[in-house]
C-alpha cells in the first residue's frame, strides 16, 4: 500500500512570519496523523527559516507518526539526526538563496562525502533516503553510497503538468512521467525503496501514485495551502483519498 508523508514545514513558515508560538507544527502533525498521514516530514535548514531545532525534538517526543528528517549532509545535521533518531533521514541539496529545494542531490559529484554521511546515519540505525532527479546515473550512485531509499524529484513533471493545462496526456507530461517511472524501475532493480515528491498537488498526484512499485509520496505545500481553507485533517484526508483511489 502506498503511503503519504506530509511535510509541515510551511506551518512553521507561517509561525516564523511573526516569530511567535503559533501555529504549532506539532499540532499540525497530530492533525495530519488523524487525517490519515503515514508519516511527517520536516526540513531542518541551515538558516532555520521555518522548522527550528526544538520543533524536531518535540515532534520526535510527542507524536506517534514516522518522522522523516530532510537535511543537508553537513556535520551539524548529521549530529542532530544521530541524536534525534528519526525513522528516516533524507539527504537533500540546500542553497541559502533558494525558495525551496530546486533540484535533486548531485551524488555523482560528491560520492565520497555522501558515503561517509550515510555510514554515520546508518550506524545510528537510521534509514537513509536521497532526493535525486530521475536520472539513472544518480540512482546507481545512490546505491554505491549505501542509501536504501531514493526519492525521485517530481518537480519537472509537476511544472509540465501545470504549464500544459493540467492535461495528463500532454506529450511533455507523458515524457516527464516516463522518466520517473524508468528511474523507479532502476531503483527497485537495485533493491532500494522508490519514493517520490516535490510540487505534487491535488490535480497532478494520481498519475504518480499509479507508478509501479512506488512506496511513499511526500507532499507539503499543497496540503498546507488547502488546510488554510478546510483544516489540516481534512486536507490530508482528501489527498490520501486521491492517492489510494488512484490504485483502484
Amino acid at each position: 500500500m502506498i503511503e503519504l508523508g506530509v511535510n509541515i514545514d510551511h506551518v512553521a513558515t507561517l509561525r516564523q512570519a511573526r516569530r511567535t508560538y503559533e501555529p504549532d507544527p506539532v499540532w499540525a502533525a497530530v492533525e495530519a496523523h488523524l487525517g490519515g498521514a503515514d508519516g511527517i516530514t520536516v526540513h531542518l535548514r541551515e538558516d532555520r527559516r521555518h522548522i527550528q531545532d526544538q520543533d524536531v525534538g518535540r515532534l520526535r517526543e510527542l507524536t506517534h507518526s514516522k518522522l522523516n528528517l530532510e537535511m543537508a549532509a553537513t556535520a551539524e545535521m548529521i549530529a542532530i539526526a544521530r541524536r534525534i533518531k528519526p525513522e528516516m533521514a533524507m539527504l537533500v541539496p540546500e542553497g541559502r538563496h533558494e525558495v525551496t529545494t530546486e533540484g535533486g542531490l548531485d551524488i555523482l559529484g560528491q560520492e565520497k562525502k555522501l558515503k561517509q554521511a550515510v555510514a554515520k546515519l546508518v550506524s545510528a540505525r537510521i534509514v537513509v533516503s536521497v532526493f535525486i532527479d530521475a536520472d539513472a546515473q544518480q540512482v546507481e550512485a545512490a546505491k554505491r553510497i549505501g542509501a536504501s531509499v531514493c526519492e525521485v524529484h517530481t518537480g519537472p513533471y509537476a511544472h509540465a503538468f501545470h504549464a500544459k493545462g493540467r492535461d495528463a496526456e500532454s506529450p511533455a507530461v507523458v515524457r516527464e512521467l516516463a522518466k520517473i517511472r524508468k528511474a523507479g524501475e532502476r531503483i527497485r532493480a537495485l533493491g532500494m525503496r522508490f519514493n517520490a515528491g516535490h510540487a505534487l498537488n491535488y490535480f497532478n498526484v494520481e498519475p504518480v501514485a499509479r507508478l509501479p512499485g512506488i512506496r511513499e509520496l511526500h507532499i507539503g505545500h499543497a496540503i498546507v495551502s488547502r488546510a488554510v481553507f478546510v483544516g489540516m485533517r481534512e486536507a490530508v484526508r482528501e489527498m490520501k483519498r486521491l492517492i489510494t483511489g488512484a490504485l483502484r
